[in-house]
This record gives C-alpha cells, structure tokens and sequence, in this order.
C-alpha cells in the first residue's frame, strides 16, 4: 500500500513539475513577444529613445521565466545524462542573463 501511494505521489509530482514548466516557459514566450512587439513599434513610431534598454530587459526577464522552468524540472530528473544537460542549459541561460544585465547596466550609464 505505501508503494502504491509513495507512486501516486510521484505522478502528482511529476504532473505538477511538467504544468509549472509548461507555464513558466509560455510566461517567458509571452513576455519576449510583448516586449519584442513593443519595441517595434515604437522603433516603427521613430520612438528610439530607451528601446534598447526596454528590450534588453524584456528579454532578461523572459530567459528568468525560462531558467525558472529548467530548475523545475530538474526535480524530476531519472538520470545523470538528463541532469547534464539540464545543468548546461541552466549555466548558458545564466550567462545570457548575465551578459545582458551587463550590458543593461552599461546603456543606463550612457543613456
């Protein structure tokens, strides 16, 4: 009884985790997309003041949203090659977001 209960748990577990992934990973989509569209428009608009700085932190926030989704799925990981390559899309994705906080920084001193 208690392996079929401790199994009934693991696939709620399992469920859960591919949900919050799922929606982690569409919120980063999303925030990409209206920050991309945005920008466009004001660049269509002849508007180009910040739009650099906008876009550079939409797309910091949108890769947050995606790394949120990878270190979730990292609970439910059954193997060792499947949690290297999770570790390694977690370490590109952090030094994208890294990178572009760098440069956030530097188009706040110029600008």
């Amino acid at each position: 009884m208690a392996e079929t209960f401790l199994a009934l748990l693991d696939e709620v577990l399992y469920g859960v985790v591919q949900i919050s992934t799922t929606l982690l990973e569409f919120f980063g989509i999303a925030v990409l997309m209206a920050t991309a569209l945005k920008c466009f428009y004001f660049w269509l608009k002849k508007n180009t003041q910040n739009i650099r700085l906008d876009l550079a932190q939409g797309i910091a926030l949108a890769l947050e949203f995606k790394m949120g989704g990878e270190v979730l799925r990292t609970v439910v990981v059954r193997e060792w090659a499947e949690l290297g390559i999770l570790g390694a899309i977690i370490v590109l994705r952090a030094m994208l977001t890294f990178l572009i906080h760098w440069e956030i920084k530097n188009e706040k001193k110029e600008g």
